[in-house]
């Protein structure tokens, strides 16, 4: 029942609302099919493949990501019963530990966002599920034996690698996890030497495509992930906006905790203590890479789904004990920030924000909103005035314009290096261009010495939401540009 109705919100979500930049970017990666690319290994791009090469609706591409949360929390569920059964119930309890694994895992606001749009963290939360079942399983002396079960892990850590970078955290876990069940010899066995070349195998797309573009991705990783200058304030909210994101989930740990100071056949064994090395290991990395302000919330959602199993045996165990009363506070709290936040996305934000009179209010849920309506504005004033280019001036604006504005080339007015910059290329000195610009993040026209000769207003347009303006986007006709781009926003 939780998953049928999760699903179904989902699924009406994903008919209702617009591409974000994030889902546009990646979309675009199936249109432009490579090895790999600037920001990101391939996977995201080529499981799209498909349904873009069919010109499928971005409803249709978001069936993706639905279909991958509920695989994510069928394996929660699938992860938290297996631990659940290695140790003795207390008597006459019906409490389902991965029931509650999947109740932590569904009141939590990020799950739904990944749930419905398809980022490379929402393909590593199916496969970082899938890992750690893997390794549960071959914690027993008898399954570690068996070569399959060491190409099905080999298998699913090279597409872990192919998803994120950071699929790396989930691979050295397993290590210490087999280790720890069944000592150094077991890396003694050809399995794990088959499972690491197999691993390899699928992730050498990503070093061919990087040793042929001077390992540019490696070099945007490394400096992505060094942040500016490293502060305890940032990493503070960064851990409150944890806190507040995976409620439930980390109460789940005081009930786990709970459970450890009981006897010895309600504690979990060593070897599954050991997995929650797949949560603390990507957390504490991102926690402490968030202290240099380099720290996104969606990053550490893998990292949670690593948590839930052992939540999920944490809070049947509080339920069991007659402790209800903050779980059911804490989940209905969930429940209702994970309602508000699907209300505003529905909305285009809180009805008193409107863009009828500058300056516009700063409104983040706009951004589901009007642009399939501005590419196509764009596609119609390009043709009718036989330019063949489009520009943005800033690299967040290009995706949902290039992806809804196709085959038309969009080029980003600024000197830093990105993704469609391999696209695209770089604007030729001298070119024509059809300029857009989004109030949400509005410039100043970029007209002067190294920049372009003249931009002349082309045409504007309202995004109406319910009867609302929340947001707007103007055309500007630029020639002769000089080469040196200076983006400027406006005050």
């Amino acid at each position: 029942m939780i998953l049928a109705g999760s699903t179904l919100l989902h699924f009406a979500l994903g008919w209702a609302l617009g591409l974000t930049g994030d889902e546009a970017h990646y979309a675009l990666y199936a249109a432009h099919l490579d090895l790999s690319y600037y920001d990101h290994p391939p996977l995201v791009g080529w499981i799209q493949w498909p349904l873009v090469a069919l010109d499928a609706p971005a409803g249709l591409l978001r069936v993706i990501p639905e279909a991958l949360w509920v695989i994510t929390a069928v394996l929660i569920y699938a992860i938290a019963q297996r631990l659940q059964g290695k140790v003795s119930e207390p008597s006459g309890t019906a409490s389902s530990a991965g029931l509650w694994a999947v109740i932590a895992f569904t009141v939590a606001p990020m799950s739904h966002i990944l749930g419905i749009g398809l980022l490379p963290d929402t393909l590593l939360m199916t496969l970082t599920a899938a890992v750690i079942l893997q390794t549960l399983r071959m914690q027993d002396a008898v399954e570690v034996r068996r070569l399959p079960v060491w190409l099905l892990l080999g298998g699913l850590l090279g597409l872990a690698g192919l998803a994120k970078y950071t699929a790396i955290f989930v691979a050295i876990p397993v290590v210490f996890c087999l280790i720890v069940a069944h000592g150094w010899r077991v890396l003694w066995a050809r399995g794990p030497w088959l499972a690491l070349l197999l691993a390899v195998g699928l992730v050498l797309p990503v070093f061919v495509w990087n040793a042929q573009h001077d390992w540019i991705s490696f070099a945007y990783q490394l400096h992505h992930s060094s942040g500016s200058r490293w502060q305890w304030s940032q990493m503070g909210l960064f851990a409150l906006v944890q806190g507040l994101l995976y409620l439930l989930l980390a109460w789940g740990l005081v009930g786990l905790m709970r459970r450890s100071t009981q006897g010895p056949g309600q504690r979990l064994s060593g070897p599954q203590w050991s997995l929650l090395a797949f949560f603390a290991l990507p957390f504490g990395v991102l926690m402490a890479l968030s202290g240099g302000g380099s720290g996104l919330p969606h990053w550490t959602a893998p990292a949670w789904v690593a948590l839930a199993p052992f939540a999920g045996v944490g809070l049947a165990t509080l339920w069991v004990s007659g402790r209800r009363r903050v779980i059911w506070v804490l989940g209905v709290v969930q429940g209702v920030f994970c309602g508000l936040l699907i209300a505003l996305m529905l909305s285009a934000g809180p009805p008193w924000i409107s863009s009828e009179k500058p300056p516009e209010p700063i409104n983040p849920f706009t951004d589901f909103y009007g642009w399939d309506t501005a590419a196509a504005k764009a596609q119609q004033l390009a043709k009718t005035h036989n330019v063949n280019r489009l520009a943005v001036q800033n690299w967040t604006l290009v995706s949902r314009l290039a992806w809804y504005a196709r085959p038309l080339p969009v080029h980003v007015l600024d000197a830093a290096f990105d993704q469609s910059l391999l696209w695209s290329g770089e604007l030729p000195l001298g070119a024509d261009v059809l300029l857009m610009d989004w109030s949400q993040m509005a410039y100043q026209l970029p007209v002067g010495a190294g920049q372009f000769q003249s931009c002349t207003p082309f045409d504007a347009f309202p995004v109406q939401h319910w009867d609302r303006p929340v947001a707007h986007f103007a055309f500007y006709l630029c020639r002769g540009w000089g080469g040196k781009p200076q983006p400027k926003r406006q005050d």
